[in-house]
């Protein structure tokens, strides 16, 4: 489904669940009710209510959107030390700087389809892309330097190749999704709370009553999405990206 229409549903489900409630509440209520007798004590508790759980939702969305730099990041450094083994292997032999290019340069290919797309649908890496990585470590390390110069050259390449695994493996620990369950639990239960505390208020079907309540609700499920979609930093809507991948490796095809 798509994300657009994931967030246009929860908006309207919230505002329809508000207007219906309370159009059931003034059909229902009292002929002699006055909602202006509001007892303070609601009206200090919804307030208190509101604050809190704007602070949590603060929170959960600083949390996933931190989440998603990190992913980024981590596609960041790893295409980093991967485009230093390219530039770096230019003091070796033709053969050997070719055939670590050429496996750089599969490996970025795979990463930037295959598994990318992998990622979006399963949260995971693929293992092809780890074999292909360790045929780039074997590339590397088990190439015999044959002079100082080469020497020299050779311990920053295996520490790339090294920053590149790190990167990978750190790029599929967040492929799956930051919220655990019980955290969306609360966050759910604290927008049914925090809604019904509004309908607590005996609003009416006045049109600035329900314009308000209304826009209220349509907020909080806007700020859930949001944070349903930056759960996910692969796969949902404001995702990261592989352009470091296709930046720095421009004959690359994503």
């Amino acid at each position: 489904m798509p994300e657009w229409l994931v967030l246009t549903l929860a908006v309207l489900a919230a505002c329809v669940v508000v207007v219906a409630i309370t159009f059931v509440r003034h059909r229902t209520a009292a002929d002699d009710e006055d909602p202006s007798e509001t007892p303070d004590v609601i009206e200090y508790m919804t307030m208190w209510i509101g604050v809190v759980y704007a602070i949590v939702l603060g929170l959960a969305i600083a949390g996933v959107w931190e989440g998603r730099s990190a992913a980024q990041d981590h596609v960041q450094a790893e295409a980093v030390a991967l485009h230093e083994i390219s530039e770096r292997v230019r003091v070796y032999p033709p053969e050997v700087r070719d055939r670590i290019r050429e496996d750089v340069n599969a490996y970025v290919g795979h990463v930037v389809t295959t598994e990318w797309k992998t990622m979006a649908d399963r949260g995971e890496v693929t293992e092809r892309g780890a074999e292909l990585l360790q045929r780039v470590r074997e590339d590397v390390t088990d190439y015999e330097p044959r002079d100082d110069f080469e020497a020299q050259a050779y311990q920053p390449l295996v520490d790339q190749v090294a920053a590149a695994d790190q990167a990978r493996n750190a790029r599929a620990g967040s492929t799956g999704k930051t919220m655990p369950g019980v955290v969306w639990f609360g966050l759910i239960a604290g927008a049914i709370v925090t809604i019904g505390m509004i309908l607590a208020l005996q609003i009416r079907r006045t049109p600035r009553e329900l314009i308000l309540a209304v826009l209220f609700s349509a907020l909080i499920a806007f700020l859930l999405f949001l944070i349903w979609d930056f759960d996910a930093p692969y796969s949902r809507g404001i995702t990261a990206s592989a352009e470091p991948f296709l930046d720095l490796f421009p004959d690359i095809k994503g």
